[in-house]
């Protein structure tokens, strides 16, 4: 614990400089516009209800090393650079903000490795919960950003490197447990677990009810909260659903959609819609997904999709991608974290 806080206060300052919202850390390169290679392919006429015919994917930010772990916050998408070591903030007409340099928890990461911030979300308090997937572990900022440690070790063992995270309907949290923020992955000699969970906290108790995926990466939820959606990022690269009992339990696996193992991106972040459509970034994009496992249509970037997240109040659909941070307006609202501001 005490490393952690050592870790912990050598970044605090760095957040309270660099959260004064001055016009010195804003930045504008472009006006959010229609760029060549974005496409919007519709495989199924009931996508007309979900995305408007003739609507254009605009690109709102670029000039980023890999933009991931989006959140809609206070009229702002909140994101992470993973691989450049940042949280930020892009507005809506394009203005980008740092708001904490250092966010992974670490000073020096290896160059090109991805052990910056990564997911974030609010908390009932108003709080945020931010993944250090350098440090290993969720941390907490309060309203002044004051940065405090949250979770980082089950039974006695230090997490893998948390990935990504939710909110169930319930209130308790969830969150993913690959090994990206080791070097090594899983014959790093820092890994401590056995396995690459799915982990629920609940009441002040941490439990690990997935422990049999490979690479489990993004992570949602129906709105009755009785189903849960996983990527499993490769080496067999799929889509997972499961059926949630009340006590946290799960059962009933089954794969939504499965990628072929040879292709170049793999299974990253994942959000519903209010209709419980399944948005789920892979290889060639995002693949939109009826609950009834229909594929209703794809969403085609030029880079690697790696998240997504709704904002202004689910009317818009925000997507990080490799450099940039893309977005397209919905005809069927997305489905709001639990907790907003």
């Amino acid at each position: 614990m005490r490393a952690v806080s050592k870790i912990i206060g050598c970044c605090l300052s760095i957040v309270v400089s660099s959260l004064a919202w001055s016009s010195s850390s804003a930045s504008q390169a472009e006006k959010p516009t229609h760029v060549e290679g974005t496409d919007i392919v519709r495989l199924d006429p009931s996508l007309d209800a979900v995305i408007a015919p003739g609507t254009q994917i605009e690109r709102v930010a670029t000039g980023f090393h890999f933009t991931e772990g989006p959140m809609w916050r206070e009229g702002h998408l909140w994101f992470s650079d993973l691989v450049g070591n940042k949280m930020l903030t892009v507005s809506p007409d394009g203005t980008v903000r740092v708001l904490i340099d250092h966010s992974g928890g670490l000073d020096n990461p290896p160059p090109g490795s991805y052990m910056g911030s990564n997911a974030m979300v609010t908390t009932p308090d108003g709080a945020v919960l931010m993944i250090q997937q350098g440090g290993r572990r969720i941390v907490r900022l309060d309203s002044s950003f004051k940065m405090a440690p949250f979770l980082d070790s089950f039974d006695g063992k230090k997490l893998n490197s948390p990935n990504d995270l939710v909110y169930a309907p319930d209130g308790s949290l969830w969150f993913t447990d690959p090994p990206y923020g080791l070097l090594g992955q899983d014959k790093d000699s820092a890994k401590e677990l056995p396995f690459n969970g799915v982990f629920r906290y609940s009441h002040g108790k941490l439990t690990a009810p997935i422990r049999d995926l490979a690479r489990p990466n993004g992570i949602g939820f129906s709105a009755d909260g009785k189903t849960l959606y996983i990527s499993n990022s490769g080496p067999e690269m799929f889509v997972m659903k499961y059926h949630v009992a009340p006590d946290g339990t799960v059962s009933g696996s089954t794969k939504v959609i499965t990628y072929p193992g040879s292709a170049p991106d793999v299974p990253d972040g994942l959000k519903l819609d209010s209709a419980g459509n399944l948005w789920t970034s892979g290889p060639g994009g995002f693949r939109i997904i009826s609950p009834a496992g229909k594929l209703l249509g794809q969403i085609k970037l030029p880079e690697t999709a790696a998240n997504m997240a709704w904002g202004d109040g689910g009317r818009t659909a925000y997507f990080t991608a490799t450099s940039s941070i893309y977005r397209l307006k919905v005809a069927t609202p997305g489905k709001m974290p639990l907790y907003q501001r």
